[in-house]
């Protein structure tokens, strides 16, 4: 039956990706988004219910019972888009670099196939979520309004533009990392820099700290938990010869391990003081925890890979563990589940990497997706 319905539905599916490709918006003002989602999925006869913000939505399909959950994320970035496709974004500095156009239109196409099949084998809950471009994500917000509440196991597809169209990667553990940001402001009184023993100086301590807070965490650290820390912003005074008053940096700290992402706010902050302690400068640490890292539980995957086997003997992919966060892991705080990667390269040409303007994906893989999450329902026992 998905078959029947991707061969009469292949169009809209492209159309209703191209459509949210176009008109992308950013996280949390995704109204317009969540209004076409949720007219198609009444069009498939289904009664989606709106968050009371106006933006992400639920939908549950079949029979009562513990559901499986499948997410799909439909906010865009604050890129401007350099693609030159005929359906290019036409908003100014917005753009679906991510590939959440895709996860949105692949899901909205499950439940328009799911809705077709008369007998269910299990109940499924859809979650269009909002927000996932900002820590610490929409996917909080879907959790307090319920979105996991009778949910045995939930899953989400992601674009990997490392992976050709057909393919589809997924593994046991973490997927993702842990991502948390990390800003560092300091002040001091400033002064001549030929006279730098009368006063704190600013730019050494920055120095100290730049190089000494990743290397001392590196050496806390068991390195088996992927635990990096890096700096992405430095800003500090103007003249050659003044010492400045004030100076920031930002940064993040990511780990594959979930108990040490409990561990690291208190060693950063250990750290820091200790580091400064000796140069006089004065310093506010800003610490935003962000998301938990994606950990694919066993059975969620094992049931991943056989949907996936079933498009075809080379349709299973491995796949690494990404240094990137993804608010998909809070939904793994409350339920077992797993993410696996869309193969989205076209096989021929340069691999784009996600959060580029110029990042664009082979529709083929929409249908992929498709038939991906339909058949983890199907399968479902």
């Amino acid at each position: 039956m998905v078959d029947a319905w991707l061969r009469e539905n292949a169009d809209d599916l492209i159309g209703w990706r191209r459509h949210l490709h176009t008109n992308p918006e950013l996280s949390r003002t995704e109204f317009a988004t969540t209004e076409f989602v949720e007219s198609w999925l009444v069009k498939s006869g289904l009664e989606p219910r709106k968050l009371p913000t106006g933006t992400g939505l639920l939908c549950d399909i079949g029979p009562d019972g513990p559901r499986i959950g499948l997410r799909a994320d439909m906010d865009a970035l604050p890129l401007q888009e350099y693609t030159g496709l005929p359906f290019a974004s036409t908003v100014p500095g917005v753009s679906h670099a991510c590939g959440h156009d895709a996860h949105t239109a692949i899901l909205l196409g499950a439940a328009s196939a799911l809705a077709e099949v008369p007998d269910l084998p299990v109940g499924v809950r859809l979650v269009f979520q909002h927000a996932e471009e900002v820590m610490p994500g929409g996917a909080i917000d879907m959790v307090a309004a319920g979105a996991m509440e009778g949910v045995s196991r939930t899953f989400a597809l992601h674009c990997d533009p490392r992976l050709e169209a057909g393919r589809v990667g997924v593994r046991v553990g973490a997927i993702t990392s842990a991502a948390d940001t990390v800003e560092l402001v300091l002040d001091s009184p400033g002064g001549h820099t030929s006279r730098p023993h009368l006063t704190s100086d600013l730019v050494y301590a920055i120095g100290t700290v730049i190089t000494g807070l990743p290397g001392l965490l590196s050496r806390r650290i068991d390195p088996r938990t992927s635990t990096v820390m890096v700096w992405g912003a430095v800003s500090a005074g103007k003249a050659p010869n003044a010492i400045p008053q004030t100076g920031m940096l930002t940064g993040t700290v990511r780990t594959g391990d979930h108990a040490t992402w409990s561990l690291l706010e208190p060693m950063v902050r250990e750290i820091v003081d200790g580091l400064l302690a000796p140069t006089g400068v004065r310093y506010q640490l800003n610490y935003k925890r962000g998301v938990p890292p994606v950990v694919n539980e066993e059975q969620a995957t094992r049931m991943f890979e056989d949907a996936i086997r079933a498009l075809g003997p080379d349709a299973l992919a491995d796949t690494p563990q990404s240094g990137g966060g993804e608010d998909f892991s809070w939904y793994l705080e409350q339920v077992p589940g797993a993410m696996a990667r869309l193969g989205v390269w076209s096989g021929h040409g340069e691999q784009l990497d996600l959060h580029q303007p110029t990042f664009d994906l082979d529709e083929r893989a929409l249908a992929v997706g498709v038939r991906v999450l339909t058949n983890l329902v199907l399968n479902a026992s």
